[in-house]
């Protein structure tokens, strides 16, 4: 989910692989050998793992490979011999952002007035949720929005009626913006690298239903929102971003709460609910 577009439209490959000497190079001689331009290059070596991550991005203009060769032709030339994984995005695409939401609504309008605004370059198709607290919202913008009654006995069963949904309306990735259900891991096998969660950052320390006031409690002085990668295991997915803000003696739960809302939508939820082609270097762990 772009929020700039360049003026001319550019290609993104995310590429992982074994570290080794020269891979660098390899990718930016492949654009430049096609005649494209460099716009923005960022790589990470996991030193422990031994991995390699890179986010490249180029101008299309002068490149003389076709979008649709571009795939087929970096791998013939790089890839195969380097042992690279890799996705190839395009700036001009569109994604579609499915949204998964409960009851709380503060991530959700925010979401939805940068989207009706155009800051962020995504189409949102519909809004899932477990309660209905949220229609009104999802019908104001103009969004579709499906309720799915969720219990302990026929989580699956939603499970499958949902997945079912998304395969007609076909998202390029999915938002829990808030979503108070444990998605299984089924579901998250489906969208993987594709399934955004955010979080008060309290998680693990102060779990439970009432984290603010467990919190308040002992007295904490920085509040704040993480935004992950959701994997099979419980809120241990890759971290994309994290914002906190400091609080102190004179804040209730209340302002607490009030507080911790905010840094959700505005900090970690505005920066980190991105797509995978936007994401930083090394999300493909």
């Amino acid at each position: 989910m772009s929020v700039i577009q360049p003026s001319q439209p550019s290609a993104i490959l995310l590429i992982s692989c074994p570290d080794r000497t020269g891979l660098v190079a390899a990718v930016t001689n492949f654009i430049f050998n096609h005649g494209g331009n460099i716009l923005a290059l960022d790589q990470h070596v996991d030193q422990e793992e031994g991995a390699f991550f890179m986010r490249v991005e180029w101008t299309l203009e002068s490149f003389n490979v076709p979008k649709e060769a571009i795939s087929a032709q970096f791998e013939a030339e790089v890839a195969a011999s380097l042992g690279m994984r890799f996705e190839l995005h395009f700036s001009d695409h569109i994604e579609r952002m499915a949204v998964f939401v409960s009851k709380q609504g503060h991530c959700l309008y925010d979401l939805l007035s940068r989207w009706q605004s155009g800051e962020w370059h995504v189409h949102i198709p519909i809004i899932i949720s477990n309660h209905r607290d949220l229609e009104p919202v999802a019908k104001q913008f103009g969004v579709e929005f499906r309720y799915f009654a969720v219990n302990k006995d026929n989580k699956r069963e939603v499970e499958e009626k949902q997945l079912a949904l998304l395969s007609v309306v076909k998202p390029d990735f999915i938002v829990l913006a808030r979503y108070m259900q444990i998605v299984s891991a089924e579901f998250v096998a489906h969208f993987p690298n594709r399934l955004i969660n955010i979080h008060h950052s309290f998680l693990p320390a102060f779990i439970g239903a009432k984290p603010y006031h467990a919190a308040y409690g002992r007295g904490v002085k920085i509040i704040g929102a993480t935004s992950h990668y959701v994997t099979a295991e419980l809120d241990a997915g890759p971290i994309i971003e994290q914002d906190v803000i400091r609080v102190n003696h004179k804040d209730s739960v209340d302002e607490l709460i009030r507080k911790g809302k905010d840094v959700e939508k505005t900090g970690a939820f505005a920066r980190g609910a991105v797509s995978p082609a936007q994401a930083s270097v090394g999300l493909q762990e």
